[in-house]
């Protein structure tokens, strides 16, 4: 059985699907980074100091702080702001896998189609009479 565990734990898939595990959680930190230090600044500036992650509403009349961490520890709230940077992460995330998808198959060069082997001598016997019979 621990054989079989082996053969099954080293197999490229599962391999490989650990490697993309582990790049995809780094590269979500660098996309988060990337949204939360660069993207949401930048439409901050853009629309007069905008911060979506302390955008929310509250659902209980308990809450009455500005700040979303805060606000959470009052009561329930509708972090709407922070679902926004959560969608801006995911779309950059796609685009960006998109563009290395598409970058990846450019570099892949199309599998060479096969030579077709030249026809038998009885096969161009064959078409040598079939001409001759069609010339009559």
């Amino acid at each position: 059985m621990l054989e079989e565990f082996k053969k099954f734990a080293m197999r490229g898939n599962v391999v490989d699907l650990a490697v993309g595990v582990i790049i995809g959680a780094a590269f979500g930190a660098i996309v988060n980074s990337l949204v939360a230090d660069i993207v949401m600044p930048l439409i901050g500036s853009i629309t007069g100091g905008l911060d979506f992650s302390n955008y929310f509403v509250p659902l209980s009349s308990k809450v009455s702080a500005t700040a979303l961490v805060d606000a959470k520890k009052q009561g329930a709230v509708l972090a709407w702001g922070n679902f926004i940077t959560l969608i801006i992460n995911f779309l950059i995330i796609a685009w960006v896998l998109f563009l290395c998808i598409k970058g990846i198959n450019r570099l892949k060069a199309p599998p060479e189609a096969p030579a077709v082997p030249p026809p038998s001598k009885e096969v161009e016997l064959l078409t040598e009479i079939r001409d001759l019979l069609k010339a009559r």
